[in-house]
């Protein structure tokens, strides 16, 4: 769902007959403002995921999904770009709702040695969305002529909330929402089956007791947004939730993401079917790519895995910024082909590193009464990053050219420095063991020891 809404608009502009009905023929103020919609759709929409703790992960799930339909449906009706802008900020809006929340669910349901790989793998299924946003306009641009070309693939858009918003109803809930809210027999009950085929082991036992132990203790806590930040220990852990927040936007990755055909364009690769091939072969690369890095956040840790990977996202960009700034001085095919060859090593790298990591680590870091609100700062906090990003990128680009990606080269360094400073490993803990973790003198030294504790495949 969320792949599909974030990668259409990308397609889209690359048809004849959207950018003649919305002006999107060249980079401008209007193309940005479209692209940035449902963005600032996604941030207002994070204030929302309070329900996640009042009502509960499923309810927002569920409601989230039927926003993103109704979305879907303006977009596809729209007579006037202000229409279609309305229909983006409703589907971002309730797109986060919905995603944010299953991120949560994820996470707490998930054993603790397997839980990059199981909530991992949910947001490597963006590339699945991506894919199907490239091929459903690739499809309807050969067949299709006119307006329908477009107004078809938005109107996909309300295929996967529709599934979700159905089967949702035969998922159990969060045991650790049912324990937090006093309803401990079912948390029980719904994690014994969910981690041991509903007997309750000793393992069992132990986490639940965990949880059990976890509420009584968040009992005399502050309420509402101070408790982010109502200790050392939590606003560590806010500020980790912000730097990853930040970095996952401010990569590159989401200029290449909405801007590939333009990117495409400028190395002199020019027909709109090429264009839309490559589109889908970097979602498919990039998907592959994701599925194989959320198994081995679990085997390689996710601090290491971020370090590394940020730090050749950095050489990246350096080599797309020094084969475009070539290619613009000479027009010579060979820095054409390793301009590619740099984005398509960036995406494969984001996507290990990163994709999956992105909705995870986050929430991992986050005690349980601070998810949901945590998780909404993420939100926008990305949010507001891709805005930027995606606003002002045009013009950017047009105006610096090849230097715009050097800026990105110098502050992915910068990112990885931080990461190695700041952040914490969380594999193979239960959320409840982080709290020592957070809790003691030096969190990243203590976090990267070696524990009898510490889970392993």
């Amino acid at each position: 769902m969320a792949g599909l809404d974030a990668s259409l608009i990308g397609n889209l502009n690359t048809l004849p007959a959207f950018q003649t009905f919305f002006g999107t023929k060249t980079s401008n103020s209007v193309t940005g403002l479209i692209f940035a919609s449902m963005q600032v759709g996604g941030i207002l929409g994070a204030f929302t995921l309070r329900l996640a703790d009042s009502r509960g992960r499923l309810f927002c799930i569920r409601l989230g999904s039927v926003g993103v339909i109704f979305g879907a449906l303006v977009q596809g009706f729209s007579r006037s770009v202000w229409m279609f802008m309305l229909g983006r900020f409703t589907l971002g809006f309730f797109s986060t709702l919905a995603c944010r929340s299953s991120s949560i669910y994820l996470i707490e349901i998930s054993p603790a040695e397997r839980r990059g790989t199981i909530a991992g793998l949910y947001n490597t299924l963006f590339f699945l969305g991506s894919i199907l946003a490239t091929t459903s306009v690739f499809t309807c641009q050969s067949v299709y002529r006119g307006d329908i070309a477009w107004r078809i693939p938005v109107l996909l858009q309300c295929l996967f909330p529709a599934i979700v918003a159905t089967g949702v109803q035969y998922v159990p809930e969060s045991p650790r929402w049912l324990a937090a809210n006093s309803r401990s027999s079912e948390a029980r009950d719904i994690l014994a089956s969910l981690h041991a085929n509903g007997v309750v082991t000793n393992k069992v036992a132990e986490e639940f007791s965990q949880m059990q132990a976890d509420v009584r203790q968040r009992d005399g806590l502050p309420k509402g947004w101070s408790v982010l930040y109502s200790s050392l220990s939590r606003r560590r852990r806010l500020f980790i939730l912000m730097c990853m927040s930040f970095f996952g936007q401010f990569s590159g990755n989401n200029i290449i993401t909405y801007y590939l055909p333009t990117m495409l364009n400028d190395v002199g690769i020019k027909e709109m079917s090429t264009k839309l091939y490559l589109n889908g072969l970097y979602a498919m690369v990039g998907w592959a790519s994701a599925a194989m890095g959320a198994r081995l956040h679990d085997h390689y840790g996710r601090r290491k895995m971020l370090y590394n990977c940020t730090t050749a996202l950095a050489i990246c960009m350096g080599l797309l910024a020094l084969s475009m700034g070539m290619y613009f001085r000479t027009l010579e095919t060979k820095y054409s082909l390793l301009s590619l060859a740099a984005i398509y090593m960036f995406g494969i790298i984001f996507a290990t590193g990163y994709t999956s990591m992105q909705p995870v680590y986050p929430a991992e870091v986050m005690t349980n009464d601070m998810r949901a609100r945590g998780m909404a700062v993420a939100t926008m906090c990305g949010g507001t990053a891709g805005c930027i990003n995606t606003l002002f990128a045009p013009t950017a680009m047009a105006r610096l050219g090849p230097m715009f990606f050097f800026l990105f080269c110098a502050w992915d360094f910068v990112e990885a420095a931080i990461i190695n400073t700041y952040f914490v490993e969380t594999k193979g803990r239960t959320l409840e063991e982080l709290e020592d973790v957070f809790s003691s003198p030096d969190p990243v030294a203590t976090s990267i020891e070696k524990s009898n504790k510490e889970r392993m495949f």
